[in-house]
This record gives structure tokens, C-alpha cells and sequence, in this order.
């Protein structure tokens, strides 16, 4: 399918995904994107990735997979367009219908500075049994010091997280506020 933006842009999103595989935990804890060794990315595999993009716009792609990978092209910039990436979650959310994407949404919407914001939108989303929801209010409760409120939204998604390494990194998120 050399013709088909969705393709290249499946492409895309998978290479530019893995290439940081090698800097997503450190000691057993997962590492946010924002403090990961740049030097662990595999730049081989991010050109690659890059060039499947390029071609995937090229083409026309505004599909799911291409707002995908131009989203996670935009992640590795130094420093993130937080705005931008607010909007193409925006716009990839408006695509999918995705509650899930409209809390990543919410996510660049508040590292844009907008935390009030940010919480809004995720307090409006039902995702109840789902441990980021609970994960990312926590956060942005801790930067809005409603630090009691971030306790309570932290043990939520401690009850409900399933991998052993964001446990560990939740659990240590949890106890920076007891200090």
C-alpha cells in the first residue's frame, strides 16, 4: 500500500514508539518521557520513523495512525510544543471519539500551563476503573497543592494499576507528598 497515508503512518508511530524503548524504565520504575536519556533513543530508527511521516503527510494523511506518529514525532521535540500537542490530541480525539486521548489531551493542556484546565477535562471523563485517569489528576492536584486530593487520587490508581513498574513509580510519587 505505498499510496496509503494510514499506512505509512502505522509506520511511522511503531518505529518512533520503540525507538525510545531503551529509556522507558531505569531500576525497575518507569521513566516519563520528560526525563529520559535522550542518548538511550535509537536515532536510526527516529529518522526512519521520520521519513515514514514525511511521507505519510506527503500523501494527505490526516487519519488516526498519522496523527499518531505526528504526535509522537512532536513528544521528541526539545522542548515539546505543548500547545501543538494539545491541539492534534484535540483533533485526534475528535477523529476517534477516544476518552483515553482526551486525557493525554489534558496532559499537554496542563504541561501548557493551563493545570485548571487540564483538571477540568478530566474530571468530565469517565474513566473510573482506569489507573491513568486516576494517575494524571494526582498530578495535577499535587501542582495545584491540593496535596490531600492528590493523596486520595494517587492510592486510587494504586488500586488499580496492574504493572509492577508504574506501582513502584506511583508509589513514589505518593510519598514525595507524605515529606
Amino acid at each position: 500500500m505505498p499510496d496509503e497515508p494510514e499506512a505509512h503512518g502505522l509506520l511511522a508511530l511503531m518505529l518512533l514508539n520503540d525507538a525510545r524503548r531503551d529509556a522507558r524504565f531505569a531500576d525497575g520504575v518507569v521513566v516519563l518521557l520528560r526525563d529520559q536519556d535522550r542518548s538511550l533513543w535509537d536515532a536510526r530508527q527516529i529518522g526512519a520513523g521520520g521519513a515514514a511521516l514525511d511521507r505519510a503527510l506527503a500523501l494527505g494523511g490526516r487519519g488516526p495512525y498519522v496523527l499518531q506518529a505526528t504526535i509522537a514525532a512532536r513528544h521528541m521535540d526539545d522542548p515539546p510544543d505543548w500547545r501543538q500537542l494539545a491541539a492534534l490530541y484535540g483533533e485526534l480525539a475528535r477523529e476517534t471519539g477516544s476518552s483515553v486521548v482526551e486525557l493525554n489531551q489534558a496532559a499537554a493542556i496542563a504541561e501548557a500551563g493551563e493545570v485548571d484546565a487540564a483538571l477540568a477535562l478530566v474530571d468530565r471523563l469517565e474513566l473510573d476503573r482506569y489507573h491513568y485517569l486516576h494517575a494524571t489528576r494526582a498530578e495535577l492536584l499535587r501542582r495545584l497543592d491540593r496535596v490531600e486530593d492528590a493523596r486520595s487520587a494517587y492510592r486510587q490508581a494504586l488500586e488499580l494499576v496492574g504493572s509492577d513498574a508504574e506501582r513502584r513509580f506511583l508509589e513514589r510519587r505518593l510519598a514525595e507528598l507524605r515529606d
